[in-house]
């Protein structure tokens, strides 16, 4: 009888890499893109063609009132020293006031950027929602009528501009039916009562989520067939493990990485349609308040209200890297090398 001993060999752990120098490698470029976007604001505005005193002032405005309003613009005073000026009262948090819509340019961006938050807030949830449920729900019924029917909901909501939807919206549910709310906000205020809230909120955040989970159930329908098509489905199939565990268990957590840095340009995107939603049904928030601001040629707010979407842009993107990082650490492992 001989007995077979058998030697445990241990193998060093490697020890999992934090998220802090996966974000230390990314701050530079992000404060580098924050910097430039701030010269190319500050550039284009004074590319406009026209005098920004002349045009606040109005056509029938004196010279001597011209060149005060100029004056207290600082337009007198050198392009460097204007930039210098413009970035030192950005940092102190005191941006000035607006020269038309008046009020503090600080009440006014943070009044309409909470707005704008908890529209755009809204959005995303019912943008991850209904991306689950279509491209999910597809794959688990497992029926080609099913596959068809989330394609053509990421079809129809990608071709579909927001301000068509934003329109048919109101004519079904704030004209027709009279279900809903067709624009505004309520008032008392947005926490006073939620529900009425909710109300109000509900049909542009639907509107300007559409297009946003449309194209991220494209992808992660896509991301979901090709994880199914691994070596390790069809082996965890071939082990009898029902379709549904396999799904949900691991080919869906493989599968949202890369979704996540979709969803991450998915908000970009929401940003950007926020405008013409917030004008489509009255929403003061940012898109309200920078389209306002343009009309009436308020430099001073468009200077920062442009600023502020490169900064979101940028931290957003910042975000999303992070989210995939902690998804998936070979990003950092790799960056790590």
């Amino acid at each position: 009888m001989t007995t077979a001993t058998t030697t445990a060999t241990t193998t060093p752990t490697r020890t999992r890499p934090t998220v802090l120098p996966f974000l230390l490698r990314r701050l530079p470029s992000a404060i580098a893109v924050v910097a430039a976007g701030s010269v190319v604001v500050f550039a284009l505005l004074r590319l406009i063609p026209g005098d920004p005193a002349e045009a606040l002032a109005g056509s029938d405005a004196p010279p001597e009132a011209v060149a005060a309003l100029r004056d207290g613009l600082g337009l007198t005073a050198s392009p460097v020293s204007q930039y210098l000026s413009w970035i030192g009262s950005l940092l102190t948090l005191h941006p000035g006031r607006s020269l038309v819509i008046g009020g503090d340019i600080a009440t006014l961006v943070g009044e309409a950027a909470g707005r704008t938050l908890l529209l755009t807030t809204t959005a995303v949830l019912l943008a991850v929602v209904l991306a689950l449920v279509v491209s999910v729900g597809a794959e688990l019924v497992d029926r080609r009528w099913a596959r068809s029917a989330a394609t053509a909901f990421a079809t129809l909501g990608v071709a579909l501009p927001t301000f068509v939807t934003g329109a048919l919206a109101i004519i079904v549910f704030g004209v027709v039916f009279v279900v809903l709310p067709a624009g505004g906000v309520p008032r008392d205020g947005l926490l006073d009562r939620p529900d009425i809230t909710a109300q109000y909120l509900l049909l542009p955040a639907v509107c300007l989520a559409l297009p946003s989970a449309a194209a991220l159930t494209r992808f992660l329908d896509e991301s979901v067939r090709t994880e199914l098509g691994q070596p390790y489905a069809t082996t965890a199939r071939a082990l009898g493990i029902p379709r549904r565990r396999i799904l949900l268990t691991q080919v869906l957590p493989n599968a949202l990485p890369p979704a996540v840095t979709v969803l991450g340009l998915q908000i970009g995107q929401l940003l950007g349609g926020a405008v013409i939603i917030e004008a489509l049904f009255a929403w003061p928030g940012l898109g309200h308040l920078i389209h306002q601001a343009v009309a009436v040629r308020d430099y001073p707010v468009v200077q920062v209200l442009l600023l502020l979407s490169v900064v979101l842009f940028v931290v957003i993107q910042l975000v999303t890297d992070l989210i995939h990082a902690n998804l998936d650490p070979r990003i950092r492992l790799e960056g790590a090398r």
